[in-house]
């Protein structure tokens, strides 16, 4: 900072021609300018003015170096003003990366509206469920479902996940079901993580233990939620999955609620984005959007839309 302010005195006492003029240009004293001078005159081992009691006249060293001087605060000017300005204005290139069926089901949605409302954003988006690192990749915003610890990152609750038991229309009216009882006697569409190639743990409510016989079935097995809610709707079996899974299938009659809402606690939905002392706009604005867009749908950082369907149950 101290090399940067006598850069700008340097500036100065070229322009308005003497050390007083500078001085009364940027509110100091002409001893703290010759000062200034001089520890740049000693740093460079070169004279950049010849003094006079009259008026200063800059070396040729001085004016070679005053080129440069100029050049590099009038950017510095220029990018300060651009970052205020970006701060100010949401705009720029946002980058965001989502989980595959939460990014698809609540978010891509909500995109197009969000580019209208916010032209001067530019959107890059990526779709994983695989751990990413987005300070080492520059990545603004990442959503998230499941559990997160990076003390790096600032963590905001979208919602919890609630998980439900469905089934197509077709099959509970070929095969219907009367009680929890009987779920182990039906085949099952279970998910798969990729990542570890572990099946989605069964989850019943009031802190019901999976009956083993249940846990063990699994007729039919995909990685990918979509193939997920496609075999459940074409009567293959049941499948438990987070409501986000299962909106749209819902909403359309393709499937059907069998019981309550099971809370998966110590999990939700989160919307994780870098630490930093000042949040850039555009940021800002994607957060605020994405919440209300959300809680417009009946999804908040402590209720799910599925909790309207049944009462919910604890897990």
């Amino acid at each position: 900072m101290d090399k940067f302010n006598s850069l700008k005195m340097f500036l100065a006492a070229h322009d308005h021609g003497s050390f007083g003029a500078a001085a009364s240009a940027l509110g100091t004293d002409p001893s703290t300018i010759s000062k200034a001078i001089t520890r740049l005159e000693e740093s460079l081992e070169y004279q950049l003015f010849y003094r006079s009691t009259r008026k200063l006249q800059i070396t040729e060293a001085g004016r070679t170096y005053l080129e440069t001087v100029r050049r590099v605060l009038a950017e510095l000017d220029t990018c300060e003003n651009q970052l205020l300005s970006d701060n100010e204005t949401p705009s720029g290139t946002l980058r965001l990366n989502l989980p595959v069926s939460y990014g698809r089901s609540n978010i891509l949605p909500l995109l197009s509206a969000f580019c209208r409302q916010y032209p001067d954003i530019k959107l890059h988006v990526t779709f994983s469920d695989e751990y990413v690192d987005i300070i080492e990749q520059g990545i603004d915003i990442s959503i998230r479902s499941g559990t997160v610890a990076d003390s790096r990152l600032v963590m905001q609750k979208l919602s919890p996940m609630d998980f439900l038991i469905v089934a197509s229309p077709e099959y509970l009216q070929e095969n219907p079901i009367s009680g929890a009882e009987q779920l182990a006697e039906h085949p099952w569409v279970r998910f798969k993580f990729k990542q570890t190639g572990k099946l989605m743990p069964m989850l019943l409510g009031s802190g019901d233990k999976v009956p083993p016989a249940l846990e063990a079935c699994s007729d039919y097995v995909v990685d990918d939620g979509k193939a997920l809610v496609d075999l459940c709707a074409a009567g293959l079996g049941l499948m438990q999955a987070p409501h986000f899974v299962l909106r749209k299938a819902l909403q359309q009659g393709r499937l059907v609620s069998l019981f309550p809402a099971t809370e998966a606690e110590g999990f939700s939905v989160c919307m994780l984005y870098p630490k930093r002392r000042f949040l850039p706009a555009k940021v800002a604005v994607f957060i605020e959007f994405v919440k209300q867009s959300l809680s417009d749908m009946n999804e908040t950082s402590g209720h799910t839309w599925a909790r309207d369907i049944h009462p919910i149950l604890k897990w």
